[in-house]
Formats: C-alpha cells, structure tokens, sequence
C-alpha cells in the first residue's frame, strides 16, 4: 500500500533538506519511492512543497486531492492552503509559525488569526511550535529536522536508520545537533 507525505512551508525553512532526508531514509530501507517538488519563488519567501509516496511500487509522485496520508506544515497559512489534499483520516502537523506572504505584507489583508483552529476543526491535528523547540535544543535552523522527527514517529518508521541519513547528508559540523533534533521531534507526536 502506497503512503503519502506532503510537507509544505515557506523558502528557507528547510523543507526541501527535510524532504530529501525522508526520501533517502525511505530509499534505504528497501520502498520504492517518488518525491516531487514545488518551489514557489523559494528565494523569495514563496510557496513550496514537497509530496513523498512511498510503498511497494508507487505508479507517480504526485498526490491527489484528498491522497495525503499526512500533512506536515513549516508555516500554519501553508497547512490551511494545502489541507484539500489530505485524506479524510489524515494526519496533520503543523508548526505554529507565521511568515507574513506579500499581500499581508503589503497592507492588503491581514494574516487570519483562526488559521489552527480551522485546520483543528477539519482534521486530527498535531501543533508544535518548532522554533521554540529547536532554540531549546540551541540551534534555530534545525526546526526542519524536529519536524521530520514528526513524521518518523507518526508513520511508524523509527526502525530506519536516520543518525547514519543525517550523518551522510548533513554538513558535519551540524550532524550532532540534527541527530538531536530528529529525536526530539519524535518526542512530541
């Protein structure tokens, strides 16, 4: 049975790493996996998303409306744009987070304030405020990795080795506090 992940968020929050690393891990533990992704404007604070299938032979990466086993959010106004795509019985994760998009910036609407209760209200939902959590864990940038650490637990794949997918694909200066954050992130589902 083909799994899907959508991880979605904003340039510069690391979804793109969190992604690959997903996708490395799953490769390595013997799943035929597709991964597709989107950067809207990426550099410029944008859109972007990532979709992850995984199984014993996945046909396309692409996941349908309605087709996300789980929902992993790095910006809350991301996980409310993309809430269409998951299943009924989904799951989803969202980082209490608020990059402002341009027409907020610009004045021309505010950033909507009923963002978590309205994904609370339509799905099973998990809220981490993952940028509190890396900064405890002393490092700001590694928001990405604690919520990569959500998806391991809640699909039932800790048995993968993530230290070594980190320790491969990570700079090395920064294996140890990834590592880190990884399981904490599998603490807080």
């Amino acid at each position: 049975m083909t799994k899907s992940i959508l991880l979605v968020g904003v340039g510069g929050q690391g979804t793109i790493l969190a992604s690959k690393l997903l996708t490395l891990g799953l490769m390595e533990a013997g799943y035929d996996v597709k991964m597709s992704e989107i950067h809207g404007m990426s550099q410029r604070g944008g859109s972007v998303s990532s979709q992850v299938r995984y199984g014993e032979a996945v046909a396309s990466p692409v996941i349908e409306r309605g087709g996300a086993d789980m929902l992993v959010s790095f910006e809350k106004m991301e996980a409310l744009r993309w809430l269409s795509y998951l299943k009924p019985q989904g799951k989803v994760v969202v980082n209490n987070f608020e990059i402002s998009p341009m027409p907020v910036l610009a004045g021309k609407v505010p950033y909507d304030k009923t963002i978590l209760e309205q994904i609370q209200g339509a799905a099973q939902t998990t809220v981490i405020d993952a940028a509190k959590e890396a900064e405890a864990l002393g490092n700001p940038r590694v928001m990405n990795i604690i919520l990569l650490g959500t998806i391991v637990k809640a699909m039932g794949l800790e048995d993968i080795h993530w230290n070594d997918i980190i320790a491969k694909n990570v700079k090395p200066a920064f294996v140890a506090i990834n590592q880190k954050a990884l399981a904490h992130g599998m603490t807080l589902i």
